[in-house]
């Protein structure tokens, strides 16, 4: 059985040959860990595809999640100058604009003067007319496209998806065939609210005008369904919605139910509408709210945030909702950064095979993004563990 099968048999519920392995690694651990440039993998689609399939054959996983669209072809070449610093790369771009990339984190854009770029305003922004908001360099549609996205019509959130969104996955497929599972990723309506204004105006914005937050969250939840669908038709095996910051660090359960669920429900229903499978990764303390997940229509949860990161137990989660959806996750990604010794991460990661094996329905994953800095050799370890004590 290959990767890809193994991850489809969970998703559904159904019994593969042992418990797959399928990680989403930070940025910074492609920068760290592949062979390219931080550059190249940003800013290319080519860059980030071939770094995608190298820590996947390096660590043997069973899928692949793609989660920032394809480049604009050439468009480094309006960099006029690349350079090393103690920090990371800096590019400078030809209209004296500059991006930093950090060797182990997401890039940084400035403006030419040296300004962050700017955000929209909760104050004077009118849900009905958002036709410019990719003018804001600060606001970045669907998945950190800096500087800016291109070939898109002058009609506010995107209804319509550029073609070269989907380079990356052309390359990607081509690379690994029909032997690994790979999967795509939309922000969540309120992750593009969050991002749209800065987290702290655009928490405010829930409080000082309810009606309004409510009108942008249902025009910007189009371009999660837009690029969302497209995935799905274009042959994706699963579709992620990326909603970091529903969790109990940032909002109750009732601004959840709110501002979170009737959007989140729009995309996992426009996505089922097609064939697709989806399934949402939120950070953090999931414990009260795992329950209203499930109400979007997911068909699974990633991330769990085991203690002290979330409040999440993975037993606590398959006993609540696992009959409902697939869980993939619960390793705590910290602890597995501080681990020294092998017997550490194969304990911890035995742990959560023999709470999330039983009746299938499991990936074995760590809870977030895996850290920059975890050494490789610990996530080689992880699918000869599945190998020899997860097999059903």
């Amino acid at each position: 059985m290959n990767g890809r099968e193994r991850i489809a048999l969970a998703m559904r519920h159904e019994i593969p040959d042992r418990v797959p392995v399928m990680c989403q690694l930070a940025l910074g651990h492609y920068f760290l860990n592949s062979q390219l440039a931080p550059h190249e993998i940003w800013f290319t689609s080519q860059g980030f595809a071939e770094a995608l399939v190298q820590l996947q054959k390096r660590y043997r996983f069973d899928g692949i999640l793609i989660n920032l669209p394809g480049r604009p072809e050439g468009l480094l070449g309006e960099v006029r100058s690349i350079r090393e610093t103690a920090e990371g790369e800096e590019l400078t771009w030809a209209n004296g604009d500059v991006t930093l990339i950090p060797w182990d984190d997401n890039p940084q854009h400035y403006h030419s003067d040296g300004s962050m770029a700017r955000r929209a305003d909760f104050e004077t922004i009118d849900p009905a007319h958002l036709e410019h908001i990719d003018d804001l360099a600060g606001y970045v549609w669907n998945t950190y496209h800096v500087p800016r996205v291109t070939d898109k019509p002058d009609s506010g959130p995107m209804t319509e998806v550029p073609p070269y969104f989907f380079r990356t996955f052309d390359l990607v497929k081509g690379m690994v065939g029909d032997e690994v599972s790979v999967h795509g990723e939309v922000f969540s309506p309120f992750t593009h609210y969050l991002e749209l204004f800065g987290y702290q105006e655009a928490l405010m914005g829930l409080i000082k005008d309810r009606t309004k937050a409510q009108a942008l969250l249902d025009r910007l939840a189009q371009a999660s369904i837009t690029w969302a669908v497209a995935q799905v038709t274009y042959g994706a095996d699963a579709v992620l919605i990326s909603s970091a910051f529903a969790g109990g660090g940032f909002i109750s359960p009732k601004m959840y139910r709110d501002f979170v669920l009737p959007y989140e429900r729009r995309v996992a229903e426009a996505i089922k509408s097609v064939g697709g499978i989806v399934y949402t990764h939120t950070c953090g303390a999931l414990g009260d709210r795992l329950e209203l997940l499930v109400e979007t229509g997911t068909m699974g949860v990633d991330t769990l945030d085991p203690p002290p990161l979330g409040n999440t137990t993975l037993a606590e989660a398959k006993s609540l909702i696992g009959e409902k959806v697939f869980l993939k996750g619960n390793m705590n990604g910290v602890e597995i950064l501080a681990f020294e010794a092998e017997d550490d991460v194969i304990q911890h990661a035995t742990e959560r095979i023999q709470v999330g094996m039983p009746g299938g329905g499991y990936i074995l994953s760590t809870a977030c993004s895996v850290p920059p800095k975890v050494d490789p050799w610990k996530l080689e370890l992880l699918v000869p563990l599945a190998e020899d004590i997860g097999r059903y």
